[in-house]
C-alpha cells in the first residue's frame, strides 16, 4: 500500500520527531531573521497608517522613478511607477504627513513632468490623527485577537495547547512582517483584514491536531511524543488537503485580480492571505505539534 493511501486511511508510520528536531531549528532561524529585518528595515505602511498624501499622474512609457525624483525635492518621499489594466503607466509619489505646506507645488511639477495638466493628477490626503487611529485599532485587533484565542483554548483543551497555538499564531504572524519587510510590499488595511483571517486560520489547523491528540488521550503509548506523532500521521492528510482547496482560490484572486486586474487592494490583500496559508500549515505541522510534546515531557521530567 502507497504512503498516500496509508495518509488517506489515516494508517501513515511517518517518523515526525527527526524531522521536528529540524523544523523547530528552522522555525526559529526564520524568526529572529524576520524579527531583525522589521527593526532594522521597518514596515511600508500604507498612507493609511502614516498619514500623508499619495499624488498620481499619467505619464508617457519613457519616464522613469529617476525623472520624477529629479524633480521632486520633497524628503522622504516614497515614488514608484504603476501601471494600469488597460497598460497606462503612472507615477505615484507618496509624502509624509507634514513634509509639503502647499499640495499644489507638487500637483504642478507632476503635470509638467507627465505632460497634462493639474486637474489630471489624483491627490489623496489623510491626516496624522487618522492615521494614528487606524494603526492603534490595528494592534488593538490583534491584541484581542491573542487574549480570546489562548482564553478560549485554555478553557477547551489545555493550557499547553494554549501556548503551543499562540506560539504558532505569533511565528506566522513575525514571518509574515519579515517577508513585508524584505521585499518592500506595502502594509494596508486589507493587510491586516487578511493578517487576522489567517491567524485564525492557523489556530484552526493546530486545534485539528490537537483535538486529534486528546482523542487519543487513552491509548497506550511510550511517551506523549510519540501520541502526538500518531495524531500527526492521521490529520496530515486532511491539513494538506484543507490548504491545496484554500490556497487555490487565493491564489487566483492574487493573480487574475491583483495583477491582471490591477485592483490594489485584492492585491495586498491576496499576498497577505497567500503567505499566511501556508505558514499557517507549516507552523500547525512542524511546530505547534512538537511544542505541544515538548512541554508534556518536560512536564513528566
Amino acid at each position: 500500500m502507497s504512503l498516500r493511501q496509508d495518509l488517506y486511511r489515516s494508517k501513515a508510520r511517518i517518523d515526525f520527531r527527526p524531522i521536528w528536531k529540524i523544523s523547530v531549528k528552522v522555525s526559529a532561524v526564520l524568526f529572529a531573521f524576520s524579527i531583525l529585518l522589521f527593526l532594522v528595515r521597518g514596515l511600508n505602511l500604507s498612507i493609511d497608517f502614516e498619514g500623508g498624501g499619495v499624488f498620481e499622474v499619467p505619464v508617457a512609457e519613457d519616464v522613469t522613478v529617476a525623472d520624477a525624483r529629479s524633480v521632486i525635492s520633497t524628503p522622504d518621499s516614497t515614488i514608484q511607477t504603476i501601471t494600469d489594466v488597460d497598460g497606462s503607466k503612472f507615477i505615484r509619489v507618496q509624502t509624509p504627513s507634514g513634509a509639503i505646506e502647499d499640495p499644489s507645488e507638487i500637483v504642478g511639477i507632476l503635470a509638467e513632468l507627465g505632460g497634462v495638466t493639474p486637474d489630471d493628477v489624483s491627490i489623496t490626503t489623510v491626516g496624522p490623527t487618522w492615521g494614528d487611529q487606524i494603526t492603534n485599532k490595528a494592534l488593538r485587533a490583534l491584541v484581542f485577537f491573542f487574549i480570546a484565542v489562548a482564553g478560549y483554548l485554555a478553557w477547551t483543551l489545555e493550557w499547553r495547547m494554549a501556548i503551543g497555538a499562540l506560539v504558532a499564531v505569533v511565528h506566522d504572524l513575525a514571518i509574515t512582517a519579515g517577508f513585508y519587510s524584505l521585499f518592500g510590499f506595502e502594509v494596508s488595511p486589507a493587510t491586516v483584514i487578511a493578517l487576522l483571517t489567517i491567524l485564525g486560520y492557523s489556530i484552526y489547523d493546530t486545534v485539528v491536531v490537537y483535538d486529534k491528540v486528546l482523542e487519543n488521550a487513552d491509548e497506550k503509548v511510550q511517551n506523549y511524543t510519540q501520541l502526538v506523532n500518531k495524531a500527526m500521521n492521521q490529520v496530515l492528510m486532511r491539513s494538506i488537503n484543507t490548504t491545496i482547496t484554500t490556497v487555490l482560490p487565493v491564489l487566483s484572486m492574487l493573480v487574475i485580480g491583483g495583477f491582471f486586474l490591477g485592483g490594489a487592494s485584492i492585491k495586498a490583500f491576496g499576498l497577505a492571505l497567500f503567505i499566511g496559508l501556508i505558514l499557517g500549515t507549516y507552523s500547525s505541522i512542524f511546530l505547534a505539534a512538537p511544542l505541544l510534546a515538548w512541554l508534556h515531557e518536560r512536564e513528566a521530567k
